[in-house]
């Protein structure tokens, strides 16, 4: 079963963190605590691919979200040993935060 992607902010330690804008546009993230905004990214961690289900019930449209470095989806979910998996195209990723903000 997968789990909704979670995330500490980069400066405050705080995982009340929401997303700010849509993907059309940036992964701005905004930390609820501090202010402090960033915006994650991911790079290929494995050439595995694994297959995951949505997490149930699926994430809110200002949860924390990320695009999957291979094909640009915002499916990309915590499988059940807390890896970063695009359910689109099963690519296992891990993430940075860049541009941040204090």
């Amino acid at each position: 079963m997968s789990r909704k992607l979670q995330f500490q902010c980069p400066t405050c330690g705080s995982a009340d963190v929401f997303y700010s804008c849509e993907p059309k546009c940036c992964f701005n993230h905004v930390c609820a605590e501090c202010k402090t905004t960033f915006e994650p990214v991911t790079l290929l961690a494995s050439k595995d691919r694994r297959r995951i289900d949505a997490p149930d019930p699926p994430p809110e449209c200002t949860e924390p979200t990320v695009a999957c470095c291979v094909c640009e989806s915002v499916r990309v979910f915590l499988d059940d040993d807390d890896a970063l998996v695009c359910m689109d195209c099963g690519a296992v990723l891990k993430m940075e935060l860049t541009d941040v903000t204090a």
